[in-house]
Parts: C-alpha cells; sequence; structure tokens
C-alpha cells in the first residue's frame, strides 16, 4: 500500500491539491505498477509562520524578497 505525505504552505486550491493527487497516483501505478485503488496521499497545509527556509520562516522570507 503505498502511502505519500505531501506538506505545503496554505493557499492551494482544490482543483491544485486534486491534480497533485492524480499525478503521484498516476506516477506510482506508471513507475512502481502500484495500483491506483492501493495509493493513499495526504497533504498537509501548513502556515507559512510554521515552515522555516533559508534561515527565515517562510512568511518573513517572502516579505524580505518583495522588498528586494
Amino acid at each position: 500500500m503505498p502511502y505519500i505525505n505531501v506538506q505545503i504552505t496554505k493557499g492551494a486550491t482544490r482543483e491544485q491539491k486534486a491534480e497533485l493527487v492524480k499525478d503521484f497516483t498516476a506516477s506510482l501505478a506508471r513507475v512502481l505498477g502500484k495500483k491506483p485503488e492501493h495509493t493513499h496521499i495526504v497533504i498537509q497545509e501548513v502556515e507559512e509562520q510554521d515552515w522555516g527556509y533559508a534561515g527565515l520562516l517562510t512568511d518573513d522570507w517572502k516579505r524580505q524578497q518583495a522588498e528586494d
């Protein structure tokens, strides 16, 4: 039973999430021969203030990029 856990910062639409699930499922079927009906995918959305990147919280990093 394949299991994929995807963690992203909040903001993806339902349609975008559905596309991710479809694409990951298709990739597992194509590359590894896994049955789609046995594939589980969990999408966890994380607040930008709870995700660090390049030594900064993501919301701070984005603000810094916008200022540059």
